[in-house]
């Protein structure tokens, strides 16, 4: 069963194909990342009026992405090919003289004057108003299948983008878990830390006070506590993992979400006073950063 059956993304394609009168017509559509929704469709002469009904379709089904739909009419050569009756007669009067003035000439035979040149040629194809109407129902409804496919078509790349994001997510949460404990360290490694640097300082001379010794690392403490950070962080995880179940829609709202995520790594990592709670720090932001380049393509 799909986890998360509403996730879509904003990359696909889809093809239509059909047949009205002596028309053939293909609808291509494709799909890309964008900001917001973003509808570009080529059509030929005479089809041009559909344009913005298609594009009102296209905005009903789908949220974000930029779209370029185009549409190709192959009409059928042979209906549009007719002979020129004079040039007709004239060569089967020509045949005909000629067998009669040759000796077992055979009489001319229909095919061969038919594919002699300047005898067929291409005639203005003139199409009813029925077959117009027929035409451009066959079009829209062609473009309703193609819409559809493309819909489907961003569903499953959206199952996939949801799966890797999850997968993302939940390393997100074991460097959040490694990060809270590495942090409890924090308190302890700054007292040896400006102990080491006071007797330094001091050499042999009387040393501060012990009362004065723990303001010190009171303070710097205070300045290096990562909880805040780690807090908001685990706050985050729950959202986008909220976000993930919602489904539809929620791409605007997870990129949002990723700049946050981004902020608590790089707070986590300049407020560090170990190489190990900044080496976490460092594979929180690279989590981040691919969890971040799948969530641009959801919709």
């Amino acid at each position: 069963m799909n986890e998360f059956p509403q996730i879509a993304s904003m990359t696909g394609f889809a093809r239509a194909q059909g047949e009205s009168s002596a028309t053939a017509w293909v609808w291509e559509l494709r799909s890309v990342n964008g900001r917001g929704l973003d509808v570009k469709l080529r059509l030929p002469n005479g089809l041009d009026l559909l344009e913005f009904p298609l594009r009102d379709l296209v905005a009903k089904r789908l949220k974000r992405g930029n779209v370029s739909g185009t549409l190709s009419l192959k009409r059928d050569a042979a209906a549009s090919i007719a002979p020129d009756m004079a040039v007709l007669a004239r060569l089967k009067d020509l045949a005909v003289d000629l067998a009669d003035n040759i000796p077992g000439a055979l009489p001319p035979r229909a095919e061969l004057i038919l594919g002699l040149p300047g005898v067929l040629r291409s005639a203005p194809q003139e199409e009813s108003e029925e077959e117009r109407a027929a035409l451009a129902d066959a079009v829209r409804a062609g473009f309703v299948l193609a819409l559809e496919g493309l819909a489907e078509s961003r569903a499953a790349e959206g199952r996939k983008l949801a799966e890797i994001a999850a997968a993302n997510l939940r390393e997100i949460e074991l460097l959040h878990e490694a990060a809270t404990l590495e942090a409890l360290k924090q308190p302890e490694l700054h007292r040896a830390k400006l102990a080491a640097q006071l007797a330094e300082i001091i050499g042999g001379t009387p040393g501060l006070p012990e009362e004065r010794i723990a303001q010190e690392i009171a303070l710097l403490a205070t300045k290096s506590d990562v909880r805040e950070e780690l807090d908001r962080l685990a706050a985050h995880i729950a959202a986008a993992r909220a976000l993930l179940a919602e489904g539809a829609g929620v791409g605007r709202k997870l990129d949002f979400l990723m700049q946050e995520f981004n902020r608590e790594a790089n707070t986590l990592c300049s407020k560090s006073a170990s190489l190990p709670l900044t080496s976490i720090g460092l594979a929180l932001k690279a989590a981040i950063e691919q969890l971040r380049e799948q969530v641009q393509n959801i919709e």
